[in-house]
Formats: C-alpha cells, structure tokens, sequence
C-alpha cells in the first residue's frame, strides 16, 4: 500500500508541475517591446546548448539566420552548426496575426507552431521531429524568448515527451553582428 501511495504522489507531483505555465499577459508592459518580425528581419547569429533531461549539455550550436517579410508573411532561414560538425537548415515560414499572434510552419514542425508576443516577451509552442540514433520522435516545445534590448534576445525552450521535461535548450541571438558568425564552430 505504501508503494501505491508513493507511486501516486510521484504522479501527481509530476502533473503538477508540467501543466503550471507563466501567462503571456503577466509581460504587458514590459520594456523593449518585443516585434518578432521587426526583430527577426535581416541577419542576426545565435549561439545555444542543447541539455539532456538531467542538465547535462549534451550539444552546443551557432545559428546563422536571414529573415525576411513581405507585408505579414515571413521567412526566416536558420543554418545550424554544431560542435561535432553537424550543419541542418530549417526554414520557417510565419504568418502574423492581429493582436501580436503568429503562426508558422516548417519541414521539421508537426502541424502548425502557435506563438504570441506581449511586452518584451514572445511565447511560441509546437512539435518538432528530433532525430535520435536513427529514430524520430515528436517533441514538444516550449519556447520563450526575452527581448533585452535593441540587438540582444534570449531563448529558453523546455522541450517535453508525454507531458515528461526531456530536455532544454538555451539560445542567444544578436543582431548587431553585420556577417555571419558561425563558420568557426
């Protein structure tokens, strides 16, 4: 009976604390002001790791991004460069929406990517395909990014299978770099 009862308690702490999230509306206000698509226009480099569900980084990576917009329609370019060689490319296609929401999609995305911006803050969701050891799996994203200031932005993603934290990724980007970084990783 003690085991069942510790089982259970694992459970529902686990419930809880996967299905408690900020609120988008808690960054109203909040300064810079954060315009995905006036930010993500032109060139701008990232750097990030990648860590494992007990912290451990597991990759790190530099992006090279080109965005750009026709009207609300963009198309952001991501060139990705790890540290064991590895170079992957996803492009983005977004589409802004009224009152600061976006959709997008990409090759690698399930569906449709679902985001909001509000304040200095812009929060995205959707599912993407990882490769791993020869499988894909269907994780889900979690994406916040903070707007700093004019150049800088920073990006935390938890990423979760079955409702279960399976990783997490920590990104900078900075657009006051007029070329491209990433070549040297």
């Amino acid at each position: 009976m003690k085991k069942l009862i510790t089982i259970l308690l694992i459970t529902i702490a686990i419930f809880l604390a996967t299905s408690c999230s900020t609120d988008i509306h808690e960054y109203q206000g909040e300064q810079p002001r954060f315009d995905l698509k006036d930010y993500f226009t032109g060139n701008i480099t990232a750097w990030g790791m990648l860590q494992n569900y007990s912290d451990k980084v597991t990759r790190r990576f530099c992006v090279d991004i080109e965005g750009k917009w026709k009207a609300n329609k963009g198309l952001l370019k991501e060139t990705f460069y790890f540290d064991d060689g590895e170079v992957t490319h996803r492009n983005w296609q977004l589409m802004k929406m009224e009152n600061g929401k976006y959709l997008g999609t990409a090759s690698d995305v399930v569906g449709e990517a679902k985001g909001q911006e509000q304040g200095f803050a812009f929060h995205w969701n959707y599912v993407l395909k990882v490769p791993v050891d020869g499988s894909e799996y269907n994780i889900s994203m979690d994406d916040w990014m903070y707007r700093m200031d004019k150049n800088r932005v920073m990006n935390k993603t938890t990423m979760k299978k079955f409702g279960v934290r399976v990783g997490e990724v920590t990104l900078f980007f900075d657009k006051s770099l007029s070329v491209t970084q990433c070549k040297s990783m």
